[in-house]
Protein backbone atom coordinates (compact mmCIF):
# COMPACT_ATOMS: atom_id res chain seq x y z
CA UNK A 1 0.00 0.00 0.00
CA UNK A 2 1.70 3.16 -1.05
CA UNK A 3 1.86 6.38 1.44
CA UNK A 4 -0.88 9.26 0.76
CA UNK A 5 0.03 11.22 -1.98
CA UNK A 6 2.75 14.15 -0.94
CA UNK A 7 5.00 15.87 -3.94
CA UNK A 8 8.44 14.80 -5.04
CA UNK A 9 10.06 14.01 -1.83
CA UNK A 10 12.91 16.67 -1.80
CA UNK A 11 10.67 19.15 -2.87
CA UNK A 12 8.61 18.30 0.45
CA UNK A 13 12.24 18.38 3.27
CA UNK A 14 13.17 21.93 1.06
CA UNK A 15 11.18 23.62 2.74
CA UNK A 16 11.43 21.68 6.63
CA UNK A 17 12.90 24.32 9.17
CA UNK A 18 14.15 22.97 13.06
CA UNK A 19 16.08 25.00 15.94
CA UNK A 20 18.57 22.91 17.50
CA UNK A 21 19.04 21.76 21.52
CA UNK A 22 22.10 22.19 23.47
CA UNK A 23 23.67 19.65 21.15
CA UNK A 24 27.14 20.00 19.47
CA UNK A 25 27.08 21.67 15.86
CA UNK A 26 27.63 18.59 13.99
CA UNK A 27 24.21 16.90 15.71
CA UNK A 28 22.89 19.69 14.88
CA UNK A 29 24.36 20.02 11.60
CA UNK A 30 23.13 16.26 11.16
CA UNK A 31 19.91 16.43 12.17
CA UNK A 32 19.53 20.12 9.74
CA UNK A 33 20.96 17.64 6.75
CA UNK A 34 18.48 14.19 7.45
CA UNK A 35 15.46 16.53 6.39
CA UNK A 36 16.88 18.63 4.08
CA UNK A 37 16.55 21.78 5.56
CA UNK A 38 17.56 24.70 3.66
CA UNK A 39 18.59 27.03 6.38
CA UNK A 40 15.07 29.10 6.04
CA UNK A 41 13.14 29.40 8.83
CA UNK A 42 9.73 31.02 9.85
CA UNK A 43 5.70 30.32 8.65
CA UNK A 44 5.56 29.15 5.54
CA UNK A 45 4.42 31.27 2.33
CA UNK A 46 0.66 30.78 1.72
CA UNK A 47 -0.04 28.79 -1.18
CA UNK A 48 -3.02 28.17 -3.82
CA UNK A 49 -4.33 24.88 -2.22
CA UNK A 50 -6.93 24.91 -5.23
CA UNK A 51 -9.48 24.15 -2.49
CA UNK A 52 -12.41 26.24 -1.86
CA UNK A 53 -12.92 27.95 1.92
CA UNK A 54 -15.93 24.87 2.00
CA UNK A 55 -13.26 22.44 1.50
CA UNK A 56 -10.12 23.65 3.29
CA UNK A 57 -12.80 23.89 6.83
CA UNK A 58 -13.88 20.14 5.70
CA UNK A 59 -10.34 19.00 5.52
CA UNK A 60 -8.97 20.44 8.81
CA UNK A 61 -12.15 19.80 10.85
CA UNK A 62 -11.87 15.83 9.91
CA UNK A 63 -8.51 15.89 11.53
CA UNK A 64 -10.34 16.75 15.16
CA UNK A 65 -12.65 14.35 17.26
CA UNK A 66 -13.80 18.00 19.05
CA UNK A 67 -13.33 21.39 17.64
CA UNK A 68 -13.49 24.27 19.66
CA UNK A 69 -15.14 26.29 17.91
CA UNK A 70 -16.31 25.51 14.31
CA UNK A 71 -17.21 29.24 13.65
CA UNK A 72 -13.46 30.35 14.88
CA UNK A 73 -12.04 27.73 12.50
CA UNK A 74 -13.59 28.47 9.43
CA UNK A 75 -13.01 32.56 9.87
CA UNK A 76 -9.39 31.64 10.52
CA UNK A 77 -9.18 29.87 7.45
CA UNK A 78 -11.21 32.54 5.32
CA UNK A 79 -9.36 35.52 7.03
CA UNK A 80 -5.77 34.36 7.56
CA UNK A 81 -3.53 33.26 4.60
CA UNK A 82 -1.34 31.46 6.58
CA UNK A 83 -2.80 30.10 10.02
CA UNK A 84 -0.53 28.24 12.43
CA UNK A 85 -0.76 24.49 14.00
CA UNK A 86 0.84 23.90 16.58
CA UNK A 87 1.61 20.25 18.65
CA UNK A 88 3.61 19.91 20.99
CA UNK A 89 5.48 16.23 22.43
CA UNK A 90 7.66 14.94 24.96
CA UNK A 91 10.20 12.67 23.53
CA UNK A 92 9.31 9.98 25.78
CA UNK A 93 10.80 6.79 24.07
CA UNK A 94 9.97 4.72 20.80
CA UNK A 95 7.08 6.34 18.91
CA UNK A 96 3.69 4.15 18.39
CA UNK A 97 1.35 4.25 15.55
CA UNK A 98 -1.00 6.89 16.38
CA UNK A 99 1.96 9.32 17.15
CA UNK A 100 3.10 8.19 13.87
CA UNK A 101 0.65 7.61 10.75
CA UNK A 102 -1.88 9.29 12.42
CA UNK A 103 0.07 12.47 13.19
CA UNK A 104 1.44 12.03 9.92
CA UNK A 105 -1.96 12.24 8.43
CA UNK A 106 -3.38 14.93 10.41
CA UNK A 107 -0.15 17.34 9.86
CA UNK A 108 -0.50 16.64 5.54
CA UNK A 109 -4.19 17.29 5.72
CA UNK A 110 -3.61 20.85 7.30
CA UNK A 111 -0.82 21.85 5.60
CA UNK A 112 -2.79 20.90 2.09
CA UNK A 113 -5.26 23.29 3.58
CA UNK A 114 -2.51 25.97 3.28
CA UNK A 115 -1.56 25.71 7.23
CA UNK A 116 1.91 25.83 8.94
CA UNK A 117 2.35 23.22 11.01
CA UNK A 118 5.39 23.91 14.32
CA UNK A 119 6.28 20.61 16.22
CA UNK A 120 7.40 21.90 19.95
CA UNK A 121 9.98 19.15 20.38
CA UNK A 122 9.45 19.27 24.36
CA UNK A 123 12.80 18.33 25.46
CA UNK A 124 12.61 21.00 28.60
CA UNK A 125 9.15 19.37 29.43
CA UNK A 126 10.16 15.70 29.38
CA UNK A 127 12.70 16.41 31.78
CA UNK A 128 10.38 17.78 33.80
CA UNK A 129 8.23 14.96 33.56
CA UNK A 130 11.14 12.76 34.52
CA UNK A 131 11.07 11.08 31.07
CA UNK A 132 14.13 9.05 30.24
CA UNK A 133 14.69 9.15 33.95
CA UNK A 134 15.30 13.28 33.63
CA UNK A 135 18.52 12.84 31.63
CA UNK A 136 18.47 15.40 29.16
CA UNK A 137 20.94 14.19 26.60
CA UNK A 138 18.81 11.01 25.82
CA UNK A 139 15.82 12.62 25.51
CA UNK A 140 17.38 14.86 23.00
CA UNK A 141 18.58 11.54 21.34
CA UNK A 142 15.03 10.47 21.27
CA UNK A 143 13.72 13.95 19.44
CA UNK A 144 16.06 13.32 16.38
CA UNK A 145 14.27 9.45 16.32
CA UNK A 146 11.57 11.25 16.24
CA UNK A 147 11.98 13.42 13.50
CA UNK A 148 13.15 10.62 11.36
CA UNK A 149 9.88 8.57 11.92
CA UNK A 150 7.94 11.17 10.53
CA UNK A 151 10.16 11.71 7.62
CA UNK A 152 10.16 8.14 6.88
CA UNK A 153 6.58 7.54 6.65
CA UNK A 154 5.58 10.09 4.30
CA UNK A 155 5.07 13.20 6.45
CA UNK A 156 5.06 16.35 3.98
CA UNK A 157 7.64 18.33 5.94
CA UNK A 158 7.41 21.53 3.45
CA UNK A 159 5.57 23.52 5.61
CA UNK A 160 6.74 22.08 9.23
CA UNK A 161 8.55 23.59 11.31
CA UNK A 162 10.56 21.68 14.50
CA UNK A 163 11.29 23.47 17.64
CA UNK A 164 13.58 22.62 20.46
CA UNK A 165 11.94 23.85 23.72
CA UNK A 166 15.34 24.32 25.29
CA UNK A 167 16.68 26.07 22.67
CA UNK A 168 13.86 28.35 21.95
CA UNK A 169 12.75 29.71 25.32
CA UNK A 170 16.92 30.01 25.82
CA UNK A 171 16.81 32.56 23.13
CA UNK A 172 13.65 33.99 24.20
CA UNK A 173 13.99 34.07 27.67
CA UNK A 174 12.57 37.66 27.49
CA UNK A 175 9.31 36.69 25.84
CA UNK A 176 8.77 33.24 27.26
CA UNK A 177 9.08 33.71 30.98
CA UNK A 178 6.65 37.02 31.42
CA UNK A 179 4.16 34.84 30.01
CA UNK A 180 4.86 32.22 31.75
CA UNK A 181 4.15 34.34 35.39
CA UNK A 182 1.21 36.17 34.25
CA UNK A 183 -0.62 33.01 33.33
CA UNK A 184 0.38 31.64 36.99
CA UNK A 185 -0.60 34.67 38.77
CA UNK A 186 -4.27 34.69 37.01
CA UNK A 187 -4.89 30.80 37.99
CA UNK A 188 -5.53 29.28 41.29
CA UNK A 189 -3.59 26.29 42.24
CA UNK A 190 -6.83 23.91 41.75
CA UNK A 191 -7.66 25.14 38.27
CA UNK A 192 -3.74 24.15 37.53
CA UNK A 193 -3.60 20.73 39.27
CA UNK A 194 -6.80 19.94 36.76
CA UNK A 195 -4.65 19.89 34.18
CA UNK A 196 -2.39 16.77 35.23
CA UNK A 197 -3.64 14.80 33.26
CA UNK A 198 -1.42 16.35 29.93
CA UNK A 199 1.36 14.75 31.45
CA UNK A 200 -0.33 11.41 32.08
CA UNK A 201 -1.18 12.38 35.43
CA UNK A 202 -3.90 12.67 37.99
CA UNK A 203 -4.34 14.74 40.45
CA UNK A 204 -3.82 12.49 43.27
CA UNK A 205 -0.23 11.40 42.17
CA UNK A 206 2.95 12.75 44.25
CA UNK A 207 3.69 15.69 42.06
CA UNK A 208 7.32 17.06 41.49
CA UNK A 209 7.16 20.85 42.03
CA UNK A 210 8.36 21.01 38.44
CA UNK A 211 5.08 18.69 37.08
CA UNK A 212 3.14 21.35 38.91
CA UNK A 213 4.18 24.12 36.83
CA UNK A 214 4.28 22.06 34.06
CA UNK A 215 0.89 23.19 32.33
CA UNK A 216 1.31 26.82 32.94
CA UNK A 217 4.86 27.26 30.65
CA UNK A 218 2.62 24.33 27.96
CA UNK A 219 -0.32 26.98 27.91
CA UNK A 220 2.29 29.68 27.65
CA UNK A 221 3.99 27.20 24.47
CA UNK A 222 0.58 28.70 22.65
CA UNK A 223 1.08 32.16 23.00
CA UNK A 224 5.03 32.35 22.35
CA UNK A 225 4.66 30.07 19.09
CA UNK A 226 1.66 32.01 17.86
CA UNK A 227 -0.32 29.27 17.40
CA UNK A 228 -3.63 29.80 15.55
CA UNK A 229 -4.49 25.83 16.30
CA UNK A 230 -4.20 23.54 19.05
CA UNK A 231 -3.59 20.27 17.14
CA UNK A 232 -2.81 17.67 20.11
CA UNK A 233 -4.71 14.97 21.42
CA UNK A 234 -7.93 14.44 23.65
CA UNK A 235 -6.00 14.10 26.29
CA UNK A 236 -4.49 17.97 26.06
CA UNK A 237 -7.73 19.26 26.10
CA UNK A 238 -8.05 20.71 29.76
CA UNK A 239 -4.49 23.06 29.44
CA UNK A 240 -5.69 24.13 25.77
CA UNK A 241 -8.60 25.50 27.33
CA UNK A 242 -6.70 26.99 30.06
CA UNK A 243 -5.38 29.06 27.00
CA UNK A 244 -8.74 29.97 26.04
CA UNK A 245 -9.44 31.75 29.25
CA UNK A 246 -6.59 33.13 29.82
CA UNK A 247 -7.53 34.98 26.52
CA UNK A 248 -10.31 35.78 28.41
CA UNK A 249 -8.73 37.18 31.13
CA UNK A 250 -6.19 39.35 29.24
CA UNK A 251 -9.30 40.79 27.11
CA UNK A 252 -8.27 39.17 23.87
CA UNK A 253 -10.81 38.34 20.96
CA UNK A 254 -8.53 36.11 18.99
CA UNK A 255 -8.25 32.83 21.21
CA UNK A 256 -6.79 29.77 19.52
CA UNK A 257 -9.01 27.26 17.97
CA UNK A 258 -8.75 23.54 19.91
CA UNK A 259 -8.41 20.76 17.25
CA UNK A 260 -8.57 17.41 19.61
CA UNK A 261 -7.25 14.43 17.42
CA UNK A 262 -8.81 11.10 18.62
CA UNK A 263 -6.97 9.19 21.21
CA UNK A 264 -5.92 5.41 19.98
CA UNK A 265 -6.65 3.03 22.54
CA UNK A 266 -4.24 0.48 23.60
CA UNK A 267 -4.62 -3.41 22.55
CA UNK A 268 -5.48 -5.13 25.74
CA UNK A 269 -8.87 -5.26 26.84
CA UNK A 270 -10.21 -2.13 28.71
CA UNK A 271 -6.84 -0.30 27.70
CA UNK A 272 -8.19 3.69 27.13
CA UNK A 273 -4.83 4.55 25.65
CA UNK A 274 -1.42 3.20 24.64
CA UNK A 275 1.56 2.93 26.62
CA UNK A 276 4.97 3.58 25.84
CA UNK A 277 5.66 1.58 29.15
CA UNK A 278 3.98 -1.55 27.47
CA UNK A 279 5.57 -2.79 24.66
CA UNK A 280 2.41 -4.95 23.76
CA UNK A 281 -0.17 -2.20 24.47
CA UNK A 282 0.45 -1.09 20.70
CA UNK A 283 1.78 -1.32 17.42
CA UNK A 284 5.32 0.74 17.21
CA UNK A 285 6.35 2.16 14.12
CA UNK A 286 9.82 -0.18 13.84
CA UNK A 287 7.98 -2.97 14.98
CA UNK A 288 9.23 -6.22 12.60
CA UNK A 289 6.30 -7.83 10.84
CA UNK A 290 6.35 -10.91 12.87
CA UNK A 291 5.91 -8.18 16.13
CA UNK A 292 3.20 -6.54 14.48
CA UNK A 293 1.44 -10.22 14.08
CA UNK A 294 1.67 -11.69 17.04
CA UNK A 295 0.26 -8.49 18.70
CA UNK A 296 -2.32 -8.36 16.47
CA UNK A 297 -2.75 -12.19 17.28
CA UNK A 298 -3.42 -11.53 20.90
CA UNK A 299 -5.44 -8.38 20.53
CA UNK A 300 -8.62 -8.06 22.42
CA UNK A 301 -10.91 -8.22 19.65
CA UNK A 302 -14.67 -10.06 20.44
CA UNK A 303 -16.61 -11.01 18.20
CA UNK A 304 -19.96 -8.72 17.30
CA UNK A 305 -18.72 -5.99 19.60
CA UNK A 306 -17.68 -2.77 18.51
CA UNK A 307 -17.25 -1.20 22.15
CA UNK A 308 -13.59 -0.98 23.53
CA UNK A 309 -12.70 -3.19 20.34
CA UNK A 310 -8.55 -1.51 19.58
CA UNK A 311 -8.74 -4.19 16.66
CA UNK A 312 -11.97 -2.08 14.79
CA UNK A 313 -10.27 1.46 16.26
CA UNK A 314 -7.20 0.62 14.06
CA UNK A 315 -9.18 0.06 10.93
CA UNK A 316 -11.12 3.38 11.83
CA UNK A 317 -8.11 5.71 12.53
CA UNK A 318 -5.53 4.24 10.78
CA UNK A 319 -5.87 1.96 7.97
CA UNK A 320 -9.02 3.99 6.09
CA UNK A 321 -7.76 7.19 6.41
CA UNK A 322 -4.16 6.06 5.34
CA UNK A 323 -5.42 3.94 1.84
CA UNK A 324 -8.57 3.75 1.45
CA UNK A 325 -10.01 0.90 1.93
CA UNK A 326 -9.40 -2.71 4.06
CA UNK A 327 -9.31 -5.45 1.87
CA UNK A 328 -10.26 -9.11 3.79
CA UNK A 329 -8.80 -12.14 2.07
CA UNK A 330 -10.30 -15.65 2.42
CA UNK A 331 -11.59 -18.45 1.03
CA UNK A 332 -15.26 -18.67 -1.20
CA UNK A 333 -16.21 -21.15 2.20
CA UNK A 334 -15.90 -18.00 4.45
CA UNK A 335 -17.64 -15.66 2.42
CA UNK A 336 -14.83 -14.66 -0.24
CA UNK A 337 -12.41 -11.53 -0.35
CA UNK A 338 -14.10 -8.35 -0.02
CA UNK A 339 -12.69 -4.34 0.16
CA UNK A 340 -14.15 -2.01 2.27
CA UNK A 341 -14.41 1.89 1.30
CA UNK A 342 -16.37 2.58 4.44
CA UNK A 343 -16.11 2.14 7.92
CA UNK A 344 -19.61 1.82 8.74
CA UNK A 345 -19.72 -0.83 6.23
CA UNK A 346 -16.76 -3.00 8.32
CA UNK A 347 -18.65 -2.19 11.21
CA UNK A 348 -21.67 -3.56 10.12
CA UNK A 349 -20.52 -7.01 8.80
CA UNK A 350 -18.53 -7.20 12.21
CA UNK A 351 -21.50 -7.00 14.49
CA UNK A 352 -23.63 -8.96 12.23
CA UNK A 353 -21.26 -11.91 12.22
CA UNK A 354 -20.10 -11.72 8.42
CA UNK A 355 -16.74 -10.26 9.10
CA UNK A 356 -14.90 -12.58 12.32
CA UNK A 357 -12.27 -11.42 14.30
CA UNK A 358 -10.49 -14.04 12.42
CA UNK A 359 -10.40 -12.34 8.73
CA UNK A 360 -10.24 -9.56 10.62
CA UNK A 361 -6.91 -9.40 12.80
CA UNK A 362 -4.60 -11.42 9.63
CA UNK A 363 -6.05 -8.78 7.51
CA UNK A 364 -5.04 -5.52 9.67
CA UNK A 365 -1.62 -7.13 10.41
CA UNK A 366 -0.71 -6.95 6.48
CA UNK A 367 -2.14 -3.09 6.19
CA UNK A 368 -0.49 -2.00 8.94
CA UNK A 369 2.84 -4.27 7.57
CA UNK A 370 2.36 -2.56 4.81
CA UNK A 371 2.07 1.29 5.89
CA UNK A 372 5.39 0.32 8.19
CA UNK A 373 7.51 -0.97 5.88
CA UNK A 374 9.60 1.82 4.96
CA UNK A 375 9.83 2.90 8.41
CA UNK A 376 11.41 -0.19 8.82
CA UNK A 377 13.92 0.55 5.84
CA UNK A 378 14.70 3.75 6.56
CA UNK A 379 15.81 2.54 10.08
CA UNK A 380 17.77 -0.40 8.24
CA UNK A 381 19.46 0.74 5.50
CA UNK A 382 20.19 4.28 7.01
CA UNK A 383 23.51 3.98 9.01
CA UNK A 384 22.73 6.91 10.95
CA UNK A 385 19.03 6.37 11.39
CA UNK A 386 19.69 2.93 12.18
CA UNK A 387 22.31 3.77 14.87
CA UNK A 388 20.00 6.38 16.45
CA UNK A 389 17.71 3.55 16.91
CA UNK A 390 19.32 0.67 18.56
CA UNK A 391 20.33 3.74 20.49
CA UNK A 392 17.41 4.36 22.40
CA UNK A 393 16.17 1.16 22.32
CA UNK A 394 18.91 0.72 25.07
CA UNK A 395 17.14 3.43 27.28
CA UNK A 396 15.02 2.56 30.07
CA UNK A 397 11.38 4.23 29.73
CA UNK A 398 9.74 5.95 32.53
CA UNK A 399 6.97 6.89 33.69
Amino acid sequence: MAAPPTADLATEMAGATIAGPALTVEDKAEILESIGMGGISGVAPPIDTGLTLDERYELCRSVGEECIQDDELRNLLDKKPVPVCYDGFEPSGRMHIAQGVMKCLNVNKLTRAGCHFKFWIADWFALMNNKMGGDLKKIQKVGQYMVEVWKAVGMDLSRVEFIWSSEEINKRGHEYWPLVLDIARRNKLVRIMRCTQIMGRSESDDLAASQIFYPVMQCADIFFLKADICQLGMDQRKVNMLAREYCEDIKRKMKPVILSHHMLMGLKQGQEKMSKSDPDSAIFMEDSEADVNLKLKKAYCPPGEVAGNPCLEYIRYVVLPWGGKFSVTRGESNGGNKDYLTYEDVEADFVSGELHPGDVKPALARHLNEILQPVRDHFTNNVEAKKLLDTIKKYKITK
